[in-house]
């Protein structure tokens, strides 16, 4: 699959968060987050893996009870069914890998 850069496709997660879904595969998918600085990741689970590398700006990324500060170049992995949340400190860009394939997330 190959898909070219838009700015449509954007789907509301939370107040001041979006997501696109970029690519995806058998086996794996890949979202670009557009987090908003002050907006709030609420605390979720689910059964993918997920991987992920902030592109821009800063956050608070909660994993378990394990809590990181978050800045560009950063990369993390959420086992999956491990609850985690966020706090967005300024305007950011994530993008982030599930595994297997989340198909919730399919456009």
């Amino acid at each position: 699959m190959y898909a070219k850069s838009n700015e449509f496709g954007y789907q509301p997660v939370a107040p001041g968060i979006r997501r696109k879904t970029l690519v995806y595969g058998e086996k794996t998918l890949m979202t670009e987050f557009i987090l908003q600085g002050g907006s709030v990741l609420a605390h979720h689970r689910h059964p993918e893996e997920q991987t992920g590398y902030l592109v821009s700006g800063h956050m608070i990324l909660t994993i378990g009870d394990d809590i990181h500060e978050i800045r560009p170049g950063d990369s993390w992995v959420i086992p999956g069914n491990v609850e985690h949340h966020a706090k967005i400190l300024s305007d950011s860009v994530a993008l982030e890998v599930f595994s297997p394939r989340r198909d919730d997330y399919l456009p």
